[in-house]
């Protein structure tokens, strides 16, 4: 009878812990997560990157310098 008790005792910590992991990962594929939803295509990056980058030199000021080169402009 002590024998299985301390069977029982040491089988308790590894059998509990497989029984987390296994609903644990259960419950994260139920889930959707954020980084699925908002995945972008590279071509999808680029426009908004094209698109952002112009609104920038929009809104920047701009002065001429000696050479021609335009200050405040990324270009």
């Amino acid at each position: 009878m002590e024998a299985a008790l301390y069977t029982l005792l040491l089988l308790a910590c590894p059998v509990g812990m497989g029984a987390m992991m296994w609903f644990m990962s259960r419950g994260s594929r139920a889930k959707p997560s954020a980084q699925d939803s908002d995945l972008r295509t590279v071509d999808e990056l680029r426009a908004e990157q094209m698109r952002i980058s112009s609104e920038i030199d929009r809104l920047s000021p701009r002065e001429e310098t000696e050479g021609g080169r335009l200050t405040g402009s990324r270009r």
